[in-house]
């Protein structure tokens, strides 16, 4: 039981009253043996049994009475969320908002997880009445003073983003807000749907960051709003590939000055994939909306199971468009967030790979994969050199840059190069290096070599990134992989492939553009299969090459809050919601356009996964804090705090009218014939 007035429960004391008053009562009257009442005496022990309980009953109501006066008073809340607010008026509550796409998930009546959990939060703390409220949202993460938290139903600041939230970063947030501004008494509340993609329950990070939660000197309470139902019959849709090719001539004229040029056709052939929670049975057809530049067409694809792969889906363009934008859309569901997709392209250019090692022959096969081109209309260059060379060359160009050799220090010149690289968009896979050492990239490094004695890829991602099926849906054989030796990176990453023995084989660095690689061991033959079962490490690289060339020229795709361009004012919003605030362009799904670049930003592909993390590991999470969950549902309008005074008051009322039930006199039975003080006459 928690109490908006806990100051009043200090008058507790004062149901002794009645206690008190009886007893004194019991001391003002003198004994005096008189013998005419030693009959009426002895008549009178029979019912003395009754008479005392009668007593104490009276005595227990009084006191009840009282109490239930003082608890009224002290106004007690009742919450399916235990220990609310118990311990009185706080002097500072922390909101930690999730703003990412799956909080915009649909409930009934229309209201979002995202719109529930912000009107909860709202009246529950406007009933709490701390004297200082900090937001502390999952966007630009700085935190944001309150007048009350009832501003934050029309604050834009509390819209939703395209951008995947990043839970341990807000925690640290709010845990150096509290060290720097030490509030007294703190209450923290966050609100989110505990998915995978946000907590990254996985984390090293979690262990430092409960360190330095639980080390506060003061005191603070932890409070989780949790959304963790996922969309039943959710379907999503996304842009696996876009190109532009040059098709034959079609109508059309082009003037150049006085004369007139036909024009050459174009073509942008468009690969995307849908997903969908449930199986139909037999086949559906879905209607996908194409948006090219403004103009809009619609065509029926036929889905059959979970997912629907199409590639190379060709629309006809205006040759003479070098660049342009477009979205895919599908029909909306309960969770809009992930109904459309928007692109940028451009006419196709030079895909080229920097593979910089000590050791030239040991990068032959992924020279000659990355060489090959996947399609007639993509050129593809190779250039192998030292990593010294890394330094003063002009990396702009750059789709993949391949380092094999030791992770250079942080204070080295040539990591400024590769994290500049990265930060631009481009992708990073580390080899190996013969001789390894502590240093680390990203918040990873490599452990010592390991004779693996041809040990196979027990698991591997195949849904997605660089291990994902073939255009047919066939799954790449990385199975058949034999890996002789072995040198497991080590950090913060996701393993996209797992050896027999639980080390990771193929990983993902944890950046904010999911672009840094670790792959555990080299294509030489002393050490795995990958250069003669060529079929993996051709398609890994060029799905990276691929990817890697979306972040050069001036058509870029970009994944939600990880945008290498900043946006100093310059953006203009070409397709998009109109509600977003400009400061917010990078974080927002849509199509944005600065001088002659464009830019599409789209959710990251952890936001398609509804995986959520299990309520077990989420109190781990917390382990020796004060710490409380509530689980909500979309749309709920119930409050999570409820004042109960009234309860008590009735309870007043019903021990007041007990004791004056058992202070009436009693009734005197009359038997026929016998009366106290003499016999009947």
């Amino acid at each position: 039981m928690s109490f908006l007035q806990p100051a009043m429960l200090l008058a507790l004391p004062v149901i002794a009253l009645p206690i008190v008053i009886h007893l004194i009562n019991q001391r003002r009257f003198q004994t005096v043996h008189w013998a005419a009442m030693h009959f009426l005496l002895a008549a009178n022990r029979m019912s003395r049994g009754y008479a005392r309980l009668r007593q104490w009953l009276i005595l227990a109501a009084r006191t009840l009475a009282v109490a239930g006066l003082i608890f009224a008073i002290s106004r007690p809340l009742s919450s399916g969320w235990l220990g609310l607010a118990g311990g009185g008026r706080v002097d500072t509550a922390i909101i930690l908002l999730d703003r990412s796409p799956s909080m915009n998930q649909i409930g009934p009546g229309g209201i979002s997880k995202l719109q529930t959990g912000i009107s909860r939060l709202a009246e529950s703390l406007d009933r709490l009445q701390a004297n200082r409220y900090v937001l502390i949202e999952s966007g630009r993460r700085e935190p944001i003073e309150l007048a009350s938290p009832s501003v934050m139903k029309g604050m834009p600041e509390t819209t939703p983003l395209s951008e995947t939230a990043d839970i341990p970063a807000m925690l640290e947030t709010a845990a150096e807000y509290i060290r720097v501004n030490r509030p007294s008494r703190c209450e923290l509340w966050l609100c989110s749907d505990v998915r995978r993609a946000d907590w990254k329950s996985d984390s090293g990070r979690w262990d430092a960051i409960r360190s330095a939660l639980a080390d506060l000197p003061q005191m603070v309470r932890y409070h989780l709003l949790a959304y963790p139902e996922v969309a039943p019959d959710n379907r999503s849709i996304r842009v696996t590939r876009v190109r532009r090719v040059e098709g034959n001539r079609v109508a059309g004229i082009r003037v150049a000055g006085n004369q007139a040029e036909p024009s050459q056709g174009a073509r942008l052939l468009i690969s995307f994939r849908i997903e969908q929670t449930r199986s139909t049975d037999g086949t559906e057809t879905i209607p996908v909306q194409l948006e090219i530049g403004g103009g809009r067409s619609e065509f029926p694809v036929e889905m059959t199971g979970n997912i629907l792969e199409v590639q190379d889906h060709a629309v006809p363009i205006d040759g003479f468009q070098e660049t342009g934008w477009g979205r895919l859309s599908i029909p909306s569901d309960t969770s809009p967030a992930d109904n459309e997709y928007f692109f940028v392209y451009e006419k196709e250019s030079v895909r080229q790979t920097l593979i910089l090692t000590e050791q030239p022959v040991a990068v032959r096969p992924l020279e000659f994969a990355a060489a090959v081109a996947p399609s007639p209309d993509v050129r593809c260059e190779v250039e192998v050199a030292s990593p010294d060379q890394a330094i003063g060359r002009q990396i702009d160009d750059i789709a993949v840059v391949v380092w094999q050799a030791a992770i250079p220090d942080p204070s080295d010149p040539i990591s400024g190069v590769l994290n500049e690289f990265a930060r631009r968009g481009g992708r990073l896979i580390f080899l190996p290096p013969d001789n390894p050492t502590d240093s680390a990239f990203a918040g990873v490094r490599w452990s010592r070599w390991s004779d693996s004695q041809a040990s196979r890829v027990s698991t591997w991602v195949g849904d997605r990134d660089l291990l994902a099926n073939t255009r047919s849906g066939e799954a790449l054989p990385v199975g058949d992989l034999r890996i002789r030796r072995s040198c497991a990176p080590q950090g913060e990453l996701t393993a996209l492939a797992t050896l027999e023995d639980g080390s990771p084989l193929l990983a993902r660095a944890m950046t904010p553009g999911a672009n840094v690689y670790f792959c555990g061991t080299t294509a030489r033959e002393e050490d795995s299969s990958m250069a003669t079962s060529g079929v993996v490490l051709y398609a890994m690289m060029h799905r990276a090459i691929e990817a890697g060339a979306q972040s050069l020229g001036s058509a870029q795709q970009f994944i939600a809050g990880a945008v290498a361009v900043e946006n100093d004012g310059q953006w203009r919003q070409v397709a998009g919601p109109r509600d977003a605030l400009s400061s917010d362009y990078a974080r927002v799904a849509g199509v944005y356009q600065m001088g002659d670049r464009w830019f599409a930003i789209n959710r990251s592909e952890e936001e398609d996964l509804q995986a959520v993390v299990p309520e077990e590991r989420v109190s781990s999470l917390f382990a020796e804090l004060d710490f409380s969950r509530v689980n909500d549902t979309v749309g709920n309008q119930r409050s999570l705090i409820r004042e109960v005074w009234r309860v008590f008051l009735v309870i007043m009322l019903i021990a007041l009218f007990v004791e004056a039930v058992l202070c009436l006199p009693r009734r005197i039975a009359k038997e026929k014939g016998v009366a106290f003080g003499g016999a009947s006459g």
